[in-house]
């Protein structure tokens, strides 16, 4: 396991979303009141660092989506070009967990990273704990001596909760794309939601969905 493992987990949760953030100068411009809010919210944690709320009614998203020409978004649709993921074929991956019984697929505890990969009553659940051993690589003078210090490890957690029925709507498009305004609308449907959940050393971010035009 490496950072490849952790983007790919990344770029296939925050699919949902991303493809409502590239939308939000003129959403901005538009907003009004609607029964589900897509909110992204990101803390940064330097010394003065900022917060950045986004909040976006799904059924404005669902109108303004298929008229973005941005690669790799067109008509409300996501393309997967070859290579994208690692050569790992994401649409294949998710039609196998959508046909599959709930249980728990995938565990890892490992050096480097800690996985787990589950379905259970109704929703896929991707959890991945990336781990950053620093060690001894700083080191301090004391006199004469040069001695290491040692540096506290550092985590990084991501906690992904995605509804089989959205997943479903994604794969609708066919089989090199993802249908984002399909996954959108199964996702207002579903009810509040907490979709991603990202903790390391610099930010917070977090994404869902509830009746809210405001975020927490």
């Amino acid at each position: 396991m490496n950072h490849s493992f952790r983007g790919f987990v990344l770029a296939a949760a925050m699919g949902l979303a991303g493809g409502t953030l590239v939308t939000v100068p003129a959403l901005a411009q538009t907003a009004s009141k609607s029964d589900q809010w897509i909110h992204v919210r990101v803390e940064s944690k330097d010394d003065g660092g900022e917060t950045v709320r986004v909040n976006v009614p799904v059924d404005m998203a669902v109108k303004v989506l298929p008229a973005i020409k941005h690669e790799p978004l067109h008509d409300g649709k996501v393309h997967i070009c070859d290579g994208q993921f690692n050569d790992v074929d994401l649409h294949t991956m998710l039609d196998a967990l959508r046909s599959a019984k709930d249980g728990e697929y995938v565990t890892v505890q490992g050096h480097e990273n800690d996985v787990r990969v589950a379905k259970s009553g109704g929703y896929l659940y991707i959890y991945v704990t990336e781990k950053n051993h620093a060690g001894k690589e700083a080191k301090e003078s004391e006199g004469k001596e040069t001695r290491a210090k040692p540096v506290r490890s550092k985590e990084s957690k991501v906690e992904v909760k995605v509804p089989m029925k959205v997943v479903d709507a994604l794969l609708s498009a066919g089989k090199d794309e993802l249908d984002i305004v399909a996954a959108l609308r199964a996702l207002s449907s579903n009810g509040d939601t907490d979709l991603v959940t990202v903790k390391d050393e610099e930010n917070t971010v977090r994404v869902w969905v509830d009746s809210k035009n405001v975020s927490d």
